[in-house]
């Protein structure tokens, strides 16, 4: 099984396949337009620049369950990230990570993922944000701007804390570009 076995729903509504991004390294991002990380919606775009010639896609699903931090359409948040971030990468449809209401696809993740990978200053967020999402299984999602990195084979290679700029991850996606 890979991430290409699942099917999300575009910003539209439209059901699609992950097969479409067979052959692509992925950077998959639970995001929100509301949040105190809101601002690496710049570093997503300078990132998805820097390498959308080269096989790279960013995938931007919103999602609302932390204190709500994702409200509105899927055309206002297309509309906020647009004017605010030039964001130019594809959007899906806003989902759960968690719990029972969770997509197929970010249960997947997670199983196979683990936890993320923690950098300096994680555990001090970690622990701020506890009091607002007291997450019960050690492979939820913490927060948003949790990242995944997929490799051109539909593989999980690596899951990243929200604390993870996309700067950093640089390193790893020129690793799987050869």
């Amino acid at each position: 099984m890979n991430i290409y076995d699942f099917k999300v729903n575009n910003d539209q509504g439209k059901e699609i396949s992950l097969q479409e991004y067979e052959g692509k390294v992925l950077l998959i991002v639970n995001t929100a337009t509301q949040c105190g990380l809101t601002n690496q919606y710049e570093a997503l775009e300078a990132l998805y620049k820097k390498y959308e010639n080269k096989n790279v896609e960013v995938l931007d699903f919103p999602c609302n369950q932390f204190l709500e931090q994702a409200p509105g359409t899927m055309d206002e948040i297309n509309e906020f990230c647009s004017l605010n971030y030039q964001t130019t990468f594809p959007r899906f449809e806003k989902l759960s990570v968690n719990g029972e209401e969770a997509h197929p696809l970010f249960k997947y993740l997670k199983e196979v993922a683990g936890e993320e990978l923690e950098n300096e200053g994680y555990t001090e967020f970690k622990n701020k944000v506890k009091e607002f999402n007291p997450y019960f299984d050690k492979n939820d999602i913490k927060w948003n701007f949790t990242k995944f990195l997929i490799d051109a084979q539909g593989q999980v290679i690596a899951r990243y804390a929200p604390t993870y700029t996309p700067d950093m991850i640089s390193k790893d996606i020129e690793k799987l570009l050869g």
